[in-house]
């Protein structure tokens, strides 16, 4: 059940965040490895990561990015407590509804802690050959 704000409300009545994430088939297997509880640690190149404040951003940079790039796409949900969520910045970096969470790599094993539940799949893209 949502309260008013869209908040997610869990049966203990603590408000959880809905995120999303756009994946490949590397990171979505990393993802299932954890037993669908946790995002994987970043590179070294990578000093945020961010997952995304709605499934319409999410479904363009799979469609734009990961499919051409990769071969394939996946866009995954998830819920984080939302006191904890709350902390990090949530950034604009495009349209209006290309809003994103920056959470700074060092935070990975805290951020994950943090997600409620399990993390699914929404939508699959491959690219055909």
């Amino acid at each position: 059940m949502r309260d008013a704000a869209g908040y997610f409300l869990t049966t203990d009545n603590m408000k959880t965040r809905t995120l999303y994430r756009p994946v490949n088939k590397a990171e979505l297997d990393l993802i299932e490895a954890s037993g669908w509880k946790a995002f994987p640690p970043r590179l070294p190149e990578q000093p945020i990561f961010y997952p995304v404040l709605n499934q319409q951003y999410a479904e363009e940079i799979t469609v734009k990015w990961n499919l051409p790039f990769y071969g394939n796409g996946y866009v995954v949900r998830f819920e984080v407590e939302a006191e904890y969520a709350s902390q990090f910045k949530e950034e604009t970096v495009g349209g209006a509804h290309h809003t994103e969470l920056w959470v700074p790599a060092e935070q990975m094993e805290e951020f994950n802690s943090n997600i409620i539940g399990t993390i699914d799949i929404v939508s699959s893209y491959t690219k055909n050959e």
